[in-house]
């Protein structure tokens, strides 16, 4: 990150912002709307999201980097979820101020667990209730304000609709008071930290998750084979990761026809994101136990030991 824009005015403020919560509250959908485009998938299917991904958001005078983190949860079933938890206890200790996500009226065992990983933190929080948009009775949300405010001392406490946009402009402009003077770390320009072909994985696997639901566990994931430009066209081989030969034909399809709806959208949103035509090829392959196994994880990505003021 260092040394990846000099430019400075004596007004400029830089900061990280990290997004945490239990798994689906919508922390993505929200990255990407405070973003105003995509670089985080979504589903409903919880744990979603597994990496670490920087969003950056410039303006004049300030760079806002928002760390959107892996849902928090307290099953260790595998190595995965293990390895996602250490992302978010890593994050919220290297960040500049922390967005707490809880869901409407709801409070629960895994909201805790989060609130006791960020009484550990002198990080800011501010509270974000997503969702409000949702709430059909609306004398209830005071009260439920009221109890979350006694929980600890947050910075604020902000009703939001990640999904609809409720809010956000006023999220902003906390957050711009709240950020420390200094130079930018990103060109203006830039959105995010994460490259063209780590995307193109994740639409991959966001078509996958959406497509199947609860059809397979959470243990797919993919790889990216071949990623170039020619001329005009994007050339891009991904192969889709399960855990055995029955998920495969699930994935596959009769006839390979699930296989050919997920390459279909996958193809559409990439040629929105990239800007150009792509030409995608999938292939669905058995990796026995890739998610319980460290090697494999490290292979794959999702072990990031570096923290995150220092990528």
């Amino acid at each position: 990150m260092k040394g990846a824009a000099e430019k400075m005015s004596s007004e400029q403020h830089c900061g990280y912002v990290a997004i945490v919560g239990r798994p689906n509250v919508g922390k993505s959908t929200l990255l990407n709307h405070l973003l105003r485009q995509k670089i985080s998938i979504t589903s409903r299917k919880p744990q979603t999201t597994r990496h670490r991904i920087l969003g950056i958001s410039s303006d004049a005078d300030t760079q806002i980097i928002y760390v959107d983190t892996p849902g928090l949860h307290s099953k260790f079933v595998k190595a995965l979820n293990r390895v996602m938890n250490e992302t978010v206890h890593r994050v919220v200790n290297d960040v500049d101020v922390i967005l707490f996500v809880v869901e409407r009226l709801t409070w629960n065992d895994t909201d805790q667990l989060v609130l006791d990983l960020l009484s550990k933190t002198s990080v800011p929080v501010l509270l974000l209730i997503n969702k409000i948009d949702l709430v059909k009775d609306k004398d209830k949300l005071l009260p439920h304000i009221t109890e979350l405010a006694s929980k600890r001392e947050f910075a604020e406490i902000v009703p939001v609709s990640a999904l609809g946009g409720h809010n956000l402009d006023s999220l902003e402009r906390l957050l711009k008071k709240m950020l420390p003077a200094g130079p930018f770390l990103f060109p203006e320009d830039q959105v995010t930290d994460r490259s063209s072909r780590f995307l193109a994985a994740e639409l991959i696997r966001e078509k996958v998750t959406r497509q199947l639901g609860d059809e397979i566990p959470y243990e797919v994931t993919v790889e990216i084979e071949k990623y170039q430009q020619r001329g005009s066209i994007l050339h891009i081989h991904g192969l889709i990761l399960v855990d055995n030969k029955g998920q495969k034909k699930i994935v596959i399809g009769k006839d390979g026809g699930r296989l050919k709806r997920i390459g279909s959208n996958a193809r559409e949103d990439m040629e929105r994101s990239f800007q150009t035509k792509v030409m995608l090829n999938l292939w669905v392959k058995v990796k026995s136990g890739w998610a319980d196994d460290e090697r494999a994880l490290q292979s794959l990505g999702y072990i990031e030991p570096t923290p995150v003021k220092d990528r």
